[in-house]
């Protein structure tokens, strides 16, 4: 294994983390949960048939996930299991935007997170060096 991984695995993840953790910071503390389901989800998309109970669940539930997913990356705890998440949750975004706009370009965030996430995805194993992970690894490793 190249001996940069461990480093570039750091960056990106830091990278990725911050936008993550950022972006559910100013939902969460800022914006609050409610008025992030109110105006991004339930005003939205009220004339599709996506039911009522299921726009709050997301538009509560999205900051929260982008938050500690994000502090997850950061810190490199979970990484696999966070790096699913947020690919998920870039696919419940996609797909809202792609139903209020067909042709919706995803050049702008949603393409460069998944570069990142896919990037991480497929690095080497253990080239998480920099990371709770790959201390808890390290420890349990004879």
């Amino acid at each position: 294994m190249n001996n940069n991984w461990p480093i570039v695995n750091f960056i990106v993840r830091w990278i990725l983390g911050l936008l993550f953790l950022m972006a559910g910071y100013w939902k969460v503390f800022v914006l609050t949960p409610a008025a992030h389901a109110q105006q991004f989800f339930v005003d939205g998309f009220a004339d599709t048939w996506i039911p009522g109970w299921l726009l709050n669940a997301l538009g509560y539930g999205i900051p929260v996930l982008e938050l500690a997913a994000g502090l997850l990356l950061c810190i490199g705890l979970r990484t696999r299991e966070a790096l699913i998440a947020v690919g998920l949750l870039l696919i419940v975004t996609t797909y809202g935007h792609a139903l209020q706009q067909p042709l919706f370009d995803i050049d702008g965030h949603t393409f460069t997170r998944l570069a990142l996430i896919i990037f991480l995805l497929l690095a080497p194993g253990g080239s998480d060096k920099y990371s709770v992970d790959g201390w808890l690894r390290q420890r349990t490793t004879p």
